[in-house]
């Protein structure tokens, strides 16, 4: 099940579960806590009373009162010192205990803030990967669909390795839509022609390397984008399962390209089953024509997809966080 990142006020989101990073006293504390419990309103503090003191990696669950999600997790995540005294283990563990209670609870969406970012000063970074790793192994084996809600622009952060390399990247590839005039219109169009789809397919099947037969180019030209995806599982020695869940897609959207051979995909899905696939630029351009999409160099989620198929980070989580850096949609998700 995917996993997206959202620019929201969490106690607005309507999902089955909203995840309260709480005070360890059954108090209502500063931050997220206090929003949650203004909005519940104050039948969520007789309940939080009931559990009494939560220790750090814990969680429980009670009703969301007032809120539209039906119940609140509430956990209590570790105080930044120095990260040398167990912070980051600790604060996985409140992940995988709010997940397990969301499942227990037969919840099908739970939406998180990131656990200990704010007033408890967990560098944002670190406190981001260990969200998106926790969350992502925990969904690998379990049909649950989950949001991160991050409050506003200050409280994400991406580690400056990623954001330098596609700074740098944007510089030297994005096209302004101002300079259409000078690089023409093609380039700035996502959606392309029958004609250009097949001119760009053929143009990216012709390469000399590897080397295919005629009749393999002919059969190939005349696939649509649902069984060129199946032929590339099949031929890739692949699991549908689990190019599904690293393409960030659910399963009854995946039974749709599977079912359907003329399903018309999304640009979002299309790219996020490229780089599921572990395809290159050119393969990638290859696939996405099928559907009639190109990647366009004024359009700057299409620059930020293309620095990370070009250098090899098929990571449908670090590629949806740097397209949310960038205030950009993200790949796979709420299609």
């Amino acid at each position: 099940m995917p996993l997206h990142i959202i620019r929201a006020d969490i106690t607005t989101v309507d999902v089955d579960a909203i995840v309260n990073s709480a005070d360890p006293e059954p108090i209502v504390g500063a931050g997220v806590d206090g929003m949650i419990h203004a909005a519940a309103g104050p039948l969520l503090l007789e309940a939080r009373q009931k559990i009494g003191v939560i220790k750090i990696g814990e969680a429980f669950l009670t009703p969301g009162f007032n809120l539209p999600a039906r119940h609140v997790i509430h956990t209590v995540g570790p105080v930044w010192q120095d990260g040398r005294h167990d912070e980051a283990n600790l604060l996985g563990r409140c992940y995988l205990a709010c997940l397990k209670q969301a499942v227990d609870h037969a919840c099908q969406s739970v939406a998180f803030p990131l656990i200990s970012a704010g007033v408890y000063r967990f560098p944002k970074d670190q406190a981001l990967a260990i969200a998106v790793k926790s969350i992502r192994d925990f969904i690998k084996k379990h049909d649950i669909t989950v949001s991160l809600v991050v409050y506003d622009q200050a409280s994400f952060a991406l580690s400056k390795t990623w954001t330098d390399a596609v700074r740098q990247y944007i510089d030297d590839h994005y096209v302004d839509t101002h300079d259409e005039a000078r690089y023409g219109t093609l380039k700035n169009r996502s959606i392309i022609s029958r004609k250009e789809t097949q001119r760009i397919v053929l143009s990216n099947m012709i390469k000399p390397d590897p080397v295919r037969s005629l009749d393999d180019l002919e059969s190939e030209l005349e696939e649509n984008f649902a069984e060129t995806v199946l032929r590339l599982i099949r031929t890739g020695d692949k699991n549908e399962i689990d190019i599904y869940k690293k393409a960030n897609l659910d399963r009854k959207l995946f039974s749709k390209i599977r079912n359907t051979s003329t399903y018309q995909p999304s640009k979002s899905t299309a790219i996020a089953l490229a780089i599921a696939l572990e395809l290159n630029l050119d393969e990638t351009k290859d696939l996405i024509a099928r559907a009639g999409y190109a990647l366009s160099p004024s359009r700057l989620s299409d620059v930020i997809i293309s620095w990370a198929i070009e250098e090899g980070h098929h990571d449908i989580d670090l590629v949806n966080q740097l397209l949310f850096q960038y205030e950009c949609k993200g790949l796979g998700t709420l299609d």
